[in-house]
């Protein structure tokens, strides 16, 4: 299966984190929406993400290893194109972008946002994204 997904993450309390190449970023507590996609294997993608132990390869990673960071839901849409990058600009209009997070291989402000789960969730369902998880 082919297409984009969004991880809604709970962060439980503030803490800082040094994410690769970003340096030092302050996570406030409350909810977040990682934008992402796999163009080969959308089920493996996420079942990666859902991995406590592995090797940190994106930005995603640093985060989802603290404790205070726990996917609380995953949301799909099935696609033939890559349409994270849009969906990451609808998602910046409702939420707070975390500047450059994971994003480096194209030019969106950012792919993780701190959000209103109720605001993201309606959007989701609105742009055909259903519940995996």
């Amino acid at each position: 299966m082919k297409g984009s997904y969004c991880l809604i993450v709970k962060v439980s309390n503030d803490f800082e984190e040094s994410i690769g190449s970003l340096g030092k970023i302050h996570f406030e507590r409350g909810y977040y929406a990682y934008i992402g996609s796999a163009m080969n294997s959308l089920e493996k993608r996420i079942e990666r993400h859902l991995k406590r132990e592995k090797k940190k390869h994106w930005h995603i990673d640093y985060l989802l290893a603290k404790k205070q960071a726990k996917i609380l839901s995953v949301f799909i849409k099935k696609s033939k194109t890559k349409e994270e990058c849009s969906f990451a600009k609808k998602v910046a209009k409702i939420a707070k972008p975390i500047k450059g997070f994971g994003c480096s291989d194209c030019k969106c402000e950012a792919h993780l946002f701190k959000t209103s789960k109720r605001k993201l969730e309606e959007l989701l369902k609105k742009e055909g994204f259903t519940r995996w998880l």
